[in-house]
């Protein structure tokens, strides 16, 4: 599953990073994918909608095994 959601992720860093953000895979556990926002993302306060409807929506889609992505 690790892979899957590396592969996801691949496909939405460019959106973030054209806006000087990123993200990093940290953990995929039971369902539930661990990421860390990186860059501009750091401090945002969009941030949070950020990871709930860009990369936990990408992620479900992509992947239908994930429950929810959590940020650290």
């Amino acid at each position: 599953m690790r892979e899957k959601v590396e592969k996801a992720l691949d496909k939405i860093k460019s959106a973030l990073q054209a806006h000087g953000g990123d993200v990093e895979l940290v953990d995929v556990k039971d369902g539930v994918v661990t990421v860390r926002l990186t860059g501009a993302c750091v401090g945002c306060p969009m941030s949070r909608i950020t990871l709930k409807n860009g990369v936990e929506r990408a992620l479900k889609a992509e992947v239908p095994e994930v429950k929810k992505v959590e940020s650290i």
